[in-house]
């Protein structure tokens, strides 16, 4: 009698179809460290070495997927992101765990419950009580299981954290002091720098005047402020910055306009009129010229400019008010306007200043002009200067990361691209590019057994290692691993 499968979460060729695939996957793509050059994990927590009192702490309070999957399944928000007991929020998860057949949740959960801690039973009501139990226990007990054992156990061996421009960066000075092994850096999130048009742009300037001793009087002052704060993200290793801009609006200004302008907004402590034409088309320009001056910094610097388009983030206004304006609720927006991208894209390289950009569109229908841009501007010398980063957000599932793949290596140079990175709160999201790594084997060993690439193991193994590891070790300035 033919033994019954394993569980999906214990099988070690998850979604590896053909030979070709777990053979890329098990000798070459499995095992090289990782390299999160973009996430969003608390650097406080990895400086203290974070011990979880228990798997909702750790799994669930701090991921808006599992947030959004609940949501839609009904559960109150009293019992996810609200005042009720940890053990209630992991109840309903291990409830909602089941119904995500289909989205990546599924594989993730699985996943990062076998790595982290040997489970290979699936998560249902039926199973959450020894899973809490057990868990719970290594949490509480083993030195594998804090916030950096569990990174370690995941192989991580850089990654990259999203800072605001006047956030605490002592947790970051305290993790280079550490003698920790681990590269954690800092990146910089550079919203509330082009969030002109906001309430609390005024009193932001106020706390940048403050933070850098700087009398900001004039848009001299600003300026100078503005890279005092860039220099202390660059002394602690920072090579990334990142922009959400939803839409994407772009409007060239001379310097002399710029100026005028950010004087203008600088003198008013109140923001632009949302009613009025003038206001927002002053509003774009403005944001043009303040983009356009970073992008400068960020070259002079040898940064890489990150760019997030095509979020809908203003969805329910309830959920806004409730949960702020990052809790899972976010939906896809309208396609980039490709013009406007273009002017901004063309501005820096006219002024001799277009850092390395990584472009991150959220809506599909965007994945081809996205791909073309990658060889529209370029640089001597400098592969990859232009990149259509990795499948975001409601795109991180294997039928977005192949159609990412599918555009990329149709149109673009597939050997250049930077690979994955989890954007995620979550410390056990690391297991996600364990995910990437099993859709991207097995999407070569398909185009192989289809004759679009070589079937040679050996063959396809350099672009294996480039797009997991090297590709992102470059971009960071960081050695290139030999395993």
């Amino acid at each position: 009698m033919t033994p019954p499968p394993p569980p999906m979460c214990a099988d070690k060729d998850l979604l590896l179809t053909t030979p070709l695939a777990r053979r890329l996957y098990h000798e070459v793509a499995r095992d090289l460290p990782l390299i999160d050059y973009h996430c969003h994990l608390d650097p406080q927590t990895l400086a203290e070495d974070r011990q979880f009192q228990n798997l909702t702490q750790l799994w669930i309070t701090c991921d808006p997927y599992k947030h959004r999957a609940m949501r839609i399944a009904g559960v109150p928000e009293h019992d996810i992101t609200g005042p009720a007991p940890d053990r209630t929020k992991f109840d309903r998860w291990a409830a909602t765990a089941p119904l995500t057949l289909g989205n990546p949740l599924h594989t993730w959960t699985s996943l990062e419950l076998r790595r982290a801690f040997g489970i290979e039973t699936p998560l249902t009501p039926a199973t959450a009580d020894p899973i809490w139990r057990t868990v719970n226990d290594l949490l509480r007990t083993s030195p594998a299981h804090t916030a950096r054992g569990l990174l370690e156990q995941c192989r991580t061996t850089a990654l990259c954290t999203s800072d605001r421009l006047l956030d605490d960066l002592s947790p970051h000075a305290a993790l280079a002091r550490s003698g920790w092994t681990m590269d954690v850096r800092p990146s910089l999130r550079g919203d509330c720098i082009l969030a002109t048009d906001t309430p609390g742009w005024s009193e932001w300037v106020r706390r940048l005047g403050t933070a850098t001793s700087v009398n900001i009087t004039d848009p001299d002052a600003f300026l100078a402020a503005i890279r005092i704060r860039l220099d202390a993200f660059d002394a602690l290793g920072c090579r990334l910055a990142d922009h959400a801009c939803d839409p994407f609006a772009w409007h060239t200004v001379t310097r002399d306009e710029f100026a005028t302008l950010l004087t203008r907004r600088l003198a008013s402590p109140l923001p632009p009129d949302p009613a009025s034409p003038d206001a927002i088309r002053d509003t774009i320009r403005l944001r043009s010229g303040l983009l356009l001056y970073l992008g400068t910094e960020y070259a002079r610097r040898g940064w890489i400019m990150q760019l997030h388009l095509g979020a809908q983030r203003h969805t329910s206004t309830r959920l806004r008010r409730l949960l702020g304006p990052a809790g899972g609720y976010a939906g896809i927006g309208a396609p980039t306007d490709i013009s406007a991208l273009c002017h901004c894209l063309d501005d820096l390289e006219q002024a001799d200043a277009l850092p390395r950009t990584i472009l991150y569109p959220l809506h599909p229908a965007d994945y081809a002009p996205f791909a073309a841009l990658t060889g529209s501007y370029v640089a001597d010398h400098t592969p990859g200067l232009i990149q259509f980063g990795p499948a975001w957000w409601h795109n991180d599932h294997a039928h977005g990361i192949r159609a990412h793949l599918d555009a990329l290596s149709s149109i673009g140079l597939l050997a250049t691209f930077i690979g994955m990175n989890t954007d995620s709160r979550s410390l056990l999201s690391q297991m996600r590019h364990d995910y990437f790594r099993r859709v991207f084997c097995d999407w070569l060993g398909e185009r192989a057994a289809a004759g679009h690439f070589p079937s040679s193991p050996g063959e396809l193994a350099p672009l294996v290692r480039a797009v997991c590891h090297d590709n992102a070790a470059r971009a960071l300035r960081l050695p290139i691993s030999s395993t």
